[in-house]
């Protein structure tokens, strides 16, 4: 595999890791199985591309894509909280009006960014360092806040609902707050790989899902989630690990087309083993 394919591996890797974190706060934190990903992801791609399209500079055009996703994380929660539906029918709804929104906002299936800037360049290092700093300056105020007492009592909504709802703990305000954080990461994802390639497509979101899931899986796979270091550490980790053995399967062969194919494998041989090791997902 060649340096170029590693380094390009790892700059989507940081991305995948900003998907996967906003798909492991509701899923761990508050055991909550949100599906938003493939709506709220492409709708921070989608305000993040018409606002720099209409001339504002990236630094201002992400903030408004982060909130933007959120506000579909909100309206998840709130599906969910005030009509008692599915979680995951919740999520699959939403993003499928999103796609309908997405259209309407942008006006056509796609936008080219080629002419409006942005943070990246034809520097993958500097790229990669960029992406850090703005994963760190999300994750790292995160971790702070899981450990004052609001934090405290977020996770506990998530481990024993039930004995949160006795002491006081408000199950709807966390379970708001925490979608509208990792829709936030969602939109946080999206703005950046439309900067990264230069336009926005209607379609980015196809199984994004997925591939932020078997990220997680397997972080978790190789350090567990026992500690909340540990379940810190996991989507990074497993994003970087995951789309470095994507880069592997490419460069044996394997064709573009099939990696959804083989992403889902991965998932399947994931589960597998945590069921055969006893351990729930």
């Amino acid at each position: 595999m060649s340096v170029d394919l590693v380094l390009n591996g790892l700059q989507q890797g940081l991305i995948l890791a900003v998907i996967a974190y906003g798909i492991m706060i509701p899923f761990r934190f508050l055991d909550f199985a949100d599906l938003t990903a493939d709506g709220a992801y492409p709708l921070g791609g989608t305000i993040c591309a018409v606002c720099m399209s209409a001339g504002l500079y990236p630094a201002t055009a992400i903030p408004i894509s982060m909130v933007g996703a959120g506000i579909m994380g909100i309206c998840t929660a709130v599906i969910y909280l005030k009509f008692r539906i599915n979680s995951m029918l919740a999520g699959v709804i939403l993003s499928t009006m999103a796609y309908s929104v997405n259209l309407r906002i942008m006006g056509k299936p796609n936008i080219a960014l080629f002419d409006c800037g942005g943070f990246f360049n034809a520097n993958i290092v500097a790229n990669m360092l960029i992406i850090t700093v703005l994963l760190a300056s999300c994750i790292i105020p995160f971790a702070v806040f899981l450990r004052t007492d609001f934090g405290l009592r977020f996770r506990a909504v998530g481990l024993n609902p039930g004995l949160a709802k006795l002491q006081g703990i408000s199950i709807k305000k966390y379970t708001i707050l925490g979608l509208f954080i990792a829709g936030c990461m969602f939109g946080l994802a999206g703005s950046l790989i439309v900067q990264l390639q230069n336009y926005m497509d209607v379609g980015i979101g196809v199984g994004i899902l997925i591939h932020g899931l078997a990220s997680l899986m397997i972080g978790e796979a190789i350090i567990g989630n026992a500690t909340l270091n540990r379940q810190l550490a996991a989507p990074l980790l497993g994003a970087l690990v995951y789309q470095q053995v994507q880069g592997i399967a490419l460069s044996l062969g394997l064709a573009p087309s099939d990696l959804k194919f083989f992403t889902g494998g991965i998932v399947l041989l994931v589960i597998a083993l945590k069921r055969k090791e006893g351990k729930a997902l």
